[in-house]
């Protein structure tokens, strides 16, 4: 009889043909186990999902009460369901007032193709813009407006009349005109390494969209939820987005994403035609009473007012000879190393000593540093431990 691992082999689709392929049994907080009892810090948070940590006692107790009383109904927008307004109304009530109408759906993927459908049909115009090492999702649309020429190529033709340009660079703010239905942008460049915007950058894009009527979409898929030591990242930036698009750490673990617009912009997704977009299982009751006590644990916590003291720690902590200055912000940062063949070494003997991490996508000579919200002191100072242990074992 074959066991587990044969069977992932066999049956699972692989993305890659090395998958780290541990298999773990439990979860709790900030760590996983494996079948054999082993513990695992998880300092990546299965990319920046489990914010309030893995179940989280208050997130397992929504679910259950939540299945308790039903789950799918009927295709999105049809019945008023209670996990969905109140989710909305939560999400609304932290947001700017302009940014009060949720379209829920299952994925970040999802929910940046919901908002390049909306930006089209609000402006009438097609040109989509977006940035050189952007991660925007995988689907043909966001894939589309994706940063990275290498891998758009092997499936290509891609949506017509998109336009890449360059993060932190003012002069290729001129390359967005009347012809722009949107540009998208993540407010830290996630998989590029956590580049951070640079000299009020993102103010004077949105000055540039405002200009020229093109909507300014946001992309906080991967820096939302109190990551970066706001609950929205852009709160630090000192603009406000036409869209919003949130997925990741929205659902304590449960799959679910949003674009959030204006009741007005939203609202031309009622009509020519009616159900402009659709999903079945967006939504889902299940997954908004997850993500309502999500939001809830980490606006009555004040866990995003703890980010910033934690990034010192992890600063302070891994200011070594053998390592570079960390970027990124809050609790999303980077290491960057000679070489990804060095990266990936020192990433595997941090998985052996005990510590999950790994690479970007755009940037594959940095570490990913993305614990949950709630890791402690003495939980960064042992996941620091083996990091610096790691990097001495293999630069010497």
């Amino acid at each position: 009889m074959l066991n587990q691992r044969q069977l992932f082999f066999n049956h699972v689709a692989q993305t890659t043909e090395t998958p780290l392929a541990l298999e773990i049994e439990k979860a709790e907080g900030v760590y996983l186990f494996d079948t054999s009892g082993k513990q695992y810090i998880d300092l990546i948070s299965g990319i920046s999902v489990s914010n309030v940590g893995h179940r989280h006692p208050k997130v397992v107790a929504a679910i259950k009460d939540q299945l308790d009383k039903y789950m799918h109904l009927m295709v999105y927008g049809e019945f008023i369901q209670s996990p969905q307004v109140q989710l909305a109304k939560l999400l609304a009530d932290n947001l700017p007032p302009n940014l009060s109408s949720v379209y829920f759906v299952n994925s970040g993927s999802e929910a940046i193709e919901g908002a390049l459908k909306l930006a089209k049909r609000a402006t009438g115009r097609t040109e989509l813009m977006s940035f050189k090492n952007a991660y925007h999702g995988s689907t043909q649309g966001s894939l589309s407006i994706m940063g990275s020429e290498e891998f758009k190529n092997a499936f290509r033709p891609l949506l017509p009349d998109t336009r890449q340009i360059e993060f932190n660079n003012l002069e290729h703010l001129k390359y967005i005109t009347e012809q722009t239905a949107c540009v998208v942008v993540e407010t830290i460049q996630g998989e590029a390494g956590a580049i951070i915007p640079e000299n009020n950058f993102l103010k004077y894009l949105r000055e540039r969209c405002t200009q020229v009527g093109a909507l300014l979409v946001v992309d906080e898929i991967q820096c939302g939820f109190g990551r970066t030591g706001k609950l929205f990242a852009f709160e630090h930036y000192g603009f406000v987005p036409d869209i919003l698009c949130l997925a990741k750490g929205m659902g304590g673990g449960m799959p679910i994403g949003a674009f959030i617009s204006s009741k007005e912009i939203m609202n031309t997704l009622t009509n020519n035609p009616i159900l402009g977009h659709i999903t079945t299982f967006g939504g889902h009751p299940v997954c908004c009473a997850a993500a309502l006590a999500n939001l809830k644990i980490i606006v009555e916590e004040n866990l995003a007012e703890g980010v910033e003291a934690k990034e010192y720690l992890f600063r302070a902590l891994l200011k070594y000879p053998n390592i570079k200055p960390l970027k990124g912000k809050g609790l999303l940062l980077s290491i960057e190393f000679e070489s990804y063949e060095q990266n990936k070494t020192i990433i595997d003997k941090c998985i052996e000593k005990g510590l999950i991490t790994d690479w970007f996508l755009f940037n594959s000579n940095s570490m990913r540093i993305a614990p949950p919200l709630i890791i402690t002191e003495e939980q960064i100072r042992k996941a620091c431990e083996i990091i610096v242990e790691s990097v001495n074992e293999v630069i010497s």
